[in-house]
């Protein structure tokens, strides 16, 4: 995977599909990220250069139940070839 700013907007646009808001916000987040479920926000630190976003949202694409079917054919092939480079490493 490129770390570019396309891949950080597909990636953001993915997130829309699921009805997750994306927020950069400056805090003390131990692992970079925060996410509050019961409202669908992950906050993510906005110090955080375009690969450290990237990795920081697919960390919590991963952690996340994602049910296919409410994606676009195109999110869908993009998730299963983000899936298979993170599982690769």
């Amino acid at each position: 995977m490129r770390y570019t700013q396309t891949s950080l907007k597909k990636l953001e646009d993915l997130f829309t599909e699921l009805d997750y808001a994306i927020r950069y916000e400056k805090g003390n987040f131990h692992s970079g990220y925060c996410i509050v479920e019961h409202r669908k926000i992950a906050v993510v630190s906005k110090f955080f250069d375009i690969e450290a976003r990237i990795n920081c949202l697919l960390e919590i694409l991963n952690s996340l139940a994602v049910d296919p079917e409410v994606l676009s054919e195109k999110s869908r092939e993009l998730l299963g070839k983000w899936k298979k480079s993170s599982d690769a490493e």
